[in-house]
């Protein structure tokens, strides 16, 4: 599906993806004007920040992650980061998703 033209802004907008081969691209916009792209750097962003990710394995384990940000109001032209996420451990927990005060959390919890 396409992102809708008139959306309610958020701090992390709308997203929509789709396959382009082996990749994953996700477009992001429908961002509010308090949004930051980081906070260590400065980089802000406004209401019109469109941003464009495509997420691809390299290699059994390894991902790269490469943003096109595109924010005409803050920025005289689109510009591109690449990450790479190496060792990615399969079978296992994002560490958000585990609750240090909730009990039935504990067994994730390694050498609790």
């Amino acid at each position: 599906r396409t992102l809708a033209k008139d959306l309610n802004p958020t701090w992390l907008g709308y997203s929509t993806g789709k396959w382009d081969g082996d990749t994953l691209v996700v477009e992001t916009s429908g961002f509010n004007d308090k949004t930051w792209l980081d906070t260590e750097k400065g980089r802000p962003a406004t209401e019109a920040l469109h941003v464009t990710e495509r997420f691809r394995r390299t290699n059994f384990g390894n991902m790269e992650i490469r943003a096109t940000i595109d924010d005409p109001k803050t920025y005289t032209k689109p510009w591109t980061t690449t990450v790479q996420k190496n060792h990615l451990q399969l079978g296992t927990d994002i560490l958000e998703f585990v609750c240090n005060e909730n009990e039935k959390d504990r067994p994730h919890m390694v050498g609790k």
